[in-house]
């Protein structure tokens, strides 16, 4: 991916920067990230280790027709696995590479919607006796759902929002209105409840990580221990309870999703594809 990032800033074979506040500049655009993208799609088929493991067939055409008919929108990447995939490593690495590049671009992750649950967590003594006693907590209607959909809106309109934030100490306190999130360019959502039915449609690209379940237990189980302090036993008692969840829950937002990414996948490889994209959509003459 390198090179590819090297032959298109060395390239004297530049287009002029089209006007995008013109229907025809932006169907230029368009145009030139067709051809980008199914560029890169067929440089990661020739890899030694792909990460697009599927592609929708209709994406491409898709994206590009909004980016014409309603270029003022913000952009909205939905990106969605179930718990251990690596939704959130891929997304600090998407915060590394905002950093570097100056990219304008917000991350928000919707588990800071969950609703707040600390008068249950008090009544049953602790959250794993909550748990333990039926709370689904990975269920669609265990987060603020409707909230999460108004503020996606807003975002994509170009407003600021205060998102609610989801204190993850054990305690199941959110705070409402308490996370400032900027209405950037591109506006990145990570979390189990990106690809639930009430907000899936808000999205202008859906991404699926998909990682080995033995890979994802490992992680699992060694982050509940080292960051959360939780014991062997129950940190094997919680998986096999969101391993069950993400069966129900999580593994239905693959059908909606644009692209299939493997979460086993070095992640380095990755950020050069989105080094590659800012690399396209900046280089013009």
């Amino acid at each position: 991916m390198q090179l590819l990032i090297d032959k298109e800033l060395n390239s004297n074979d530049k287009i002029l920067k089209p006007d995008f506040n013109s229907r025809t500049g932006r169907e230029l655009l368009a145009f030139y990230l067709q051809t980008k993208f199914k560029q890169i799609f067929a440089y990661d088929r020739r890899s030694e280790t792909p990460i697009f493991k599927e592609i929708n067939p209709t994406f491409i055409q898709r994206f590009t027709r909004r980016l014409i008919t309603n270029p003022h929108k913000r952009i909205l990447i939905g990106i969605t696995g179930e718990s251990a995939s690596g939704k959130s490593t891929i997304c600090h690495e998407i915060k590394n590479l905002i950093e570097q590049l100056s990219m304008p671009v917000s991350v928000l992750s919707t588990d800071n919607y969950f609703n707040d649950i600390s008068e249950l967590i008090k009544k049953f003594g602790s959250f794993d006796n909550l748990r333990d006693n039926g709370y689904d907590i990975d269920a669609p209607e265990s987060f603020q759902l409707s909230l999460l959909r108004k503020d996606l809106i807003r975002l994509a309109e170009g407003e600021n929002i205060k998102a609610p934030r989801y204190v993850p100490n054990g305690t199941g306190v959110s705070i409402p209105a308490s996370l400032d999130v900027k209405s950037d360019k591109l506006i990145v959502v990570e979390g189990i409840a990106t690809m639930y039915d009430e907000v899936k449609d808000v999205f202008d690209v859906k991404v699926y990580i998909e990682t080995e379940n033995e890979i994802r237990r490992r992680r699992f189980i060694k982050r509940a221990i080292r960051e959360r302090n939780q014991t062997s036993e129950n940190a094997q008692k919680q998986w096999n309870y969101i391993f069950k969840a993400g069966q129900k829950y999580v593994q239905p937002g693959r059908k909606s999703a644009d692209f299939v990414l493997d979460g086993n996948v070095d992640l380095k490889y990755f950020d050069k594809i989105l080094e590659y994209i800012h690399t396209i959509t900046n280089n013009f003459q």
